[in-house]
């Protein structure tokens, strides 16, 4: 779909919204009312202007009249200039040229107010009191100033209100930029089964249709399991672990062909545990890991043990044990763990925790994934 530029969008949210016509409108009137109307009333009650003998009753209401037609001529002149500001407001590349096209239209504004002002309240004034209106010049003239500056005072308002508007956008912009690079980085790090281990479980189920044609048939359907699930996953960044399982299971029996009677197994996965969702192939990635650089390089083979459980503080626990040492698993694994690092990162942030350690003759990598 294709993008709006800054300055019609707050278009949009202005002239077409009929809110803001309203808050126009009744912002002016109040605005000449509290400071207009309300000072001639009391200096027509204090004494302070007689009125030429005119009623009370009748100054107020010529008083009030004026203030409602002011307000109104003030609303429909605001909106060429309010039209002109939107077209020049866009703060991600302002220029001088714009400023000066908004203070050449507010003073033809201006120019407009007066020369439309003064003739509509002398007819109304003849209308209401009886007799032509008498303004001196000078009260003309601070007139003009005292309507420039309720102009101001808008303008300070409705570009006030457009900075924010824009700094809102920006901020939206800049968090979607984040969230996309975050899913573009979680696309990039989304474990694949290794193209490796697809070439030697495919020439060892080749050697073993030969020797048990019903074991290489039970190991092509787990292998074609492992790569749906691959794919399957690859576009979401959380699965129940009991699916992940699943998947570590059909490795490990794929991964029995090659090393015989080398490879032991054995997982404990606590029963609630099981529907927490997990990123996709991190799991799988940790026992490839322990198999390939753990047990692969011991010629007497080893064991490679799984364990989930629920810690105190309201954790989930994943750890990966082989045996051999440490120093084993240095250059071989660093890439790979480095990505369930970041993938980790960008999805839990610092509440996921990874560590990799040598205990009691066994690798141990940890995963620790909060709950809540």
């Amino acid at each position: 779909m294709k993008t709006l530029p800054l300055y019609v969008t707050l278009y949009m949210t202005f002239l077409q919204k009929p809110k803001y016509h309203i808050y126009a409108l009744t912002g002016f009137l109040v605005y000449i009312l509290c400071t207009l109307t309300v000072n001639k009333i009391y200096f027509r009650l204090s004494g302070i202007h007689p009125g030429d003998g005119v009623p009370i009753n009748t100054a107020i209401t010529f008083y009030i009249a004026e203030a409602a037609f002011c307000a109104f001529l003030a609303y429909l002149l605001s909106l060429p200039l309010l039209w002109v500001i939107e077209k020049n407001s866009d703060f991600s590349r302002f220029r001088g040229a714009m400023g000066a096209r908004v203070l050449a239209v507010f003073v033809v504004v201006q120019v407009a107010y007066t020369l439309m002002l003064w003739p509509v309240l002398s007819s109304f004034y003849q209308l209401i009191i009886g007799k032509p209106i008498k303004i001196e010049k000078f009260m003309r003239i601070l007139n003009m100033t005292y309507f420039a500056g309720m102009y101001l005072i808008w303008m300070f308002t409705v570009v006030t209100v457009k900075l924010v508007q824009y700094l809102k956008q920006e901020k939206i912009k800049q968090l979607q930029l984040e969230n996309n690079l975050r899913d573009s980085q979680l696309n990039t790090l989304k474990g694949q089964i290794n193209p490796h281990f697809m070439f030697n479980s495919l020439n060892n189920i080749r050697g073993l249709i030969l020797e048990d044609t019903g074991r290489a048939r039970e190991m092509i359907t787990r292998l074609s399991e492992m790569l749906r699930y691959s794919l399957t996953k690859n576009g979401v960044n959380t699965i129940p672990l009991k699916d992940e399982l699943q998947t570590v299971e059909n490795y490990i029996e794929i991964s029995r062909i090659q090393f015989e009677g080398r490879l032991h197994f054995t997982m404990e996965a606590a029963h609630d545990t099981l529907n927490i969702p997990i990123p996709p192939m991190v799991v799988q990635m940790l026992i490839e890991n322990a198999v390939k650089h753990g047990i692969g390089k011991l010629p007497e083979g080893g064991l490679v043990r799984l364990v989930t459980t629920i810690t105190p503080d309201n954790f989930l626990h994943i750890g990966v044990l082989n045996s051999g040492r440490l120093e084993l698993e240095k250059g071989g694994t660093r890439l790979g763990l480095e990505n369930i690092k970041k993938r980790l990162f960008l999805i839990f942030g610092d509440k996921a925790k990874f560590t990799l350690a040598e205990k009691e003759g066994f690798v141990e990598a940890c995963i620790i994934l909060p709950l809540a």
